[in-house]
């Protein structure tokens, strides 16, 4: 959508709106193994909080940043913040945004952080305007923020975060794809520090045609067994050959952590975005939530605490949490 099309979009059935509100925007399982910087599902059981006030001031400014990580806020060098300053440059707001910013996912985790500050300020924001956009149309300022963490455009995490469930991104569109209800991820995130730029620095140099053809080929059968909740062809497709062997050595006990995982029944396991959370795909809530004690006992040999989280793959969106006329609670 082009600048004047979300301006317009923004400006029908004018209303008044509340100057203040609050979001909320679960944590993420990146790339799903099979699908580099495109394929997503949310996570629920943590997340991130985004608050937005309204100000006369044409510009963007963070007020604050808690949960006790140190992030910029200078709003250019910041997710959330470069979000709301694409969004105000493509609509020719004439007021701003003040954020503050509540931290839930632990950074460098693998859990989509920085995704969702961004999509959490976002929603906030959104409330704000006269005319709410659509989530559709909240995408491609979502990709510039997620750019100033990992330096591309990428929607793996973005996506699931507006739409929830898992979400096929790609750079203009954003699908959501079906997942039986009863099939459970196991997500456990080591308490390890993995820089998002390090883990996509692991994957430069060549690799061969055949590695492609292979990851394309399983990844049509993961999206084919979603859409025909079939497991067996999920479990098929769920093993990436093209960025899991090349980041697996950046992650404490990979090797113990994903057997464990598999030990269980997973129908696939891998890294979970660009890491040190590993994740597991069950048809079986059980077998999840038995894998998810599994495998924190195998980051435990390499004498690493860990948190686990067991919730469906079709997770929560993002949430509007409240939308006033004075302080956000």
């Amino acid at each position: 959508m082009n600048a004047h099309a979300l301006l317009q979009e923004s400006m029908k059935a004018p209303s008044a709106r509340p100057d203040r509100a609050a979001a909320f925007a679960p944590a993420c399982v990146g790339n799903v193994g099979v699908g580099f910087d495109i394929l997503g599902h949310s996570m629920a059981g943590a997340g991130d909080r985004a608050e937005v006030r309204r100000i006369d001031e044409p510009t963007v400014r963070i007020a604050a940043i808690h949960g006790g990580v140190e992030l910029p806020t200078d709003p250019r060098a910041n997710t959330a913040g470069m979000a709301l300053l694409s969004l105000r440059k493509a609509l020719g707001l004439h007021h701003g945004f003040e954020l503050t910013l509540h931290k839930g996912i632990a950074l460098g985790s693998g859990m989509a952080g920085s995704a969702a500050s961004c999509v959490a300020a976002l929603v906030a924001a959104n409330a704000l305007l006269e005319k709410p956009l659509s989530r559709e149309a909240l995408y491609g300022f979502a990709l510039d923020g997620e750019a100033v963490a990992s330096g591309s455009r990428h929607g793996d995490n973005l996506g699931p975060m507006l739409l929830g469930g898992l979400v096929l991104a790609t750079h203009d569109r954003l699908l959501r794809i079906p997942v039986p209800a009863d099939w459970h991820c196991a997500l456990v995130h080591p308490h390890y520090v993995l820089e998002t730029r390090k883990a996509r620095a692991a994957l430069a140099g060549h690799y061969a045609l055949g590695e492609f053809v292979a990851q394309s080929a399983n990844l049509s059968l993961l999206l084919a067994g979603c859409y025909r909740g079939e497991a067996e062809l999920v479990r098929e497709g769920l093993k990436d050959v093209l960025v899991e062997p090349r980041r697996a050595p950046l992650v404490p006990n990979f090797a113990q952590v994903k057997q464990a995982a598999l030990d269980h029944g997973a129908l696939g396991a891998s890294i979970s975005g660009a890491g040190p959370s590993v994740f597991g795909w069950y048809d079986r809530q059980s077998d999840a939530q038995a894998a998810a004690d599994a495998m924190r006992a195998a980051f435990a040999d390499a004498g690493l605490d860990s948190d686990a989280f067991v919730a469906p793959i079709d997770g929560p969106a993002a949430t509007l949490l409240e939308a006033i006329d004075g302080a956000v609670a």
